[in-house]
């Protein structure tokens, strides 16, 4: 059996079992379960309006459904953090609108998303719960809970429960892709299909990533900030990427979208503040190669202002590696997928950074597993 010296690298590792795990709740076979199905059945709104609220993580995986929704399913996504939301009540701003409303939480506990939650009854809302506790107060309190199946995450900084959060949201877009007809019989077993594979791809990459973000860990331990940039869905994960190593390191980062870079950020760029640039593609759909071909284009200019520059890209990309200082290669997968892929070895690069600076990985200061504190 494998040792790990720290809880959050043991949860890195864990992620392929619970991936497994998770998708076991809601595919039978490569089919979608009925039950589920009849549980979602009443929660959507009638004109297609989803608002999404959460806090931390959660809100980047938040930010993931809001594409993913719209993407797949032709919905209307609006994103709050769940601190905010819960402070608008009585403002009238609601009246014309009565989205559905999804609330994510790793704990279930988060004061914040449970005071969301509150307001969103209030106003009336059918509500669903995203959580990693079946048991927990959001889970029970919300209309509809659909659970990860992660397993108890010891460590602050969440990675498998994150990881299975957005497994679950692409779930739920199969499920309403599937109640709204957007997707034929074909189409969303292709989706199952690619889905089912998702852990086995973690699996196989985990070890190669684990050496190459100690690595760069090593060599990009003197940097005051980071920025990471993504464009589309995968902002979600620079965001994400950036909040862990804040977190697990200690070390300043912020994630904008790709294309914000020289709208005032650009001015922080140099040799102490590098880039993490999420560069991966799926060929077969155009949206994902305009998006592909304009971060190409930002790395060829960042390459000529001399910025130091790590970059996601697809296994074998020699064009995004010979732009970067350094690339971390990324399986193929389909657009929708590739952030789960993405994410994981910028969750290693922030535990190695952890590791360089001398953190305890497993217990960041000021923090703690679930804010319950108003």
């Amino acid at each position: 059996m494998q040792s790990f010296a720290h809880e959050m690298l043991r949860e890195i590792y864990e992620q392929p079992a619970a991936l497994r795990r998770t998708l076991a709740l809601y595919l039978a076979g490569n089919s979608l379960k009925p039950e589920v199905s009849a549980l979602l059945r009443n929660w959507p709104n009638p004109a297609g309006e989803i608002l999404i609220a959460a806090s931390g993580s959660s809100r980047h995986s938040g930010l993931y459904a809001e594409i993913l929704l719209e993407d797949l399913c032709g919905l209307a996504v609006d994103v709050e953090y769940a601190s905010e939301y819960s402070c608008r009540g009585g403002n009238g701003a609601d009246e014309l609108r009565r989205p559905s409303v999804l609330v994510l939480s790793q704990s279930g506990e988060t004061s914040d998303t449970l005071a969301a939650l509150d307001e969103a009854h209030r106003r009336g809302h059918g509500t669903l719960a995203i959580t990693n506790a079946a048991s927990s107060t959001m889970a029970s309190e919300a209309d509809i809970s659909m659970p990860l199946a992660a397993g108890v995450e010891k460590a602050i900084p969440a990675t498998k429960s994150f990881t299975c959060q957005l497994a679950v949201l692409y779930l739920l877009a199969l499920y309403e892709g599937a109640r709204l007809g957007r997707m034929d019989a074909a189409t969303l077993a292709a989706h199952i299909d690619e889905l089912q594979l998702l852990p086995a791809a973690v699996e196989a990459q985990l070890e190669n990533w684990q050496a190459t973000m100690a690595s760069l860990a090593a060599r990009y331990k003197t940097a005051s900030t980071f920025l990471y940039l993504g464009r589309g869905i995968h902002y979600a994960i620079a965001r994400e990427g950036a909040l862990k190593l804040k977190e697990a390191s200690y070390v300043h980062a912020e994630g904008y979208p790709a294309g914000e870079l020289k709208h005032g950020p650009n001015a922080l760029v140099s040799d102490r503040v590098p880039l993490v640039v999420l560069a991966t593609v799926d060929r077969a759909l155009e949206a994902s190669v305009e998006r592909y071909e304009k971060t190409v284009q930002l790395l060829r200019d960042m390459k000529l202002q001399g910025a130091r520059v790590i970059a996601l890209a697809n296994t074998g990309d020699a064009e995004v590696a010979k732009l970067a200082s350094d690339c971390v290669f990324v399986g193929p997968a389909s657009e929708y997928l590739l952030p789960v892929l993405e994410v994981v070895p910028l969750q290693l690069f922030a535990y190695f950074m952890a590791i360089e600076h001398g953190v305890d990985v497993d217990r960041p200061r000021n923090l703690s597993k679930a804010v319950v504190e108003k």
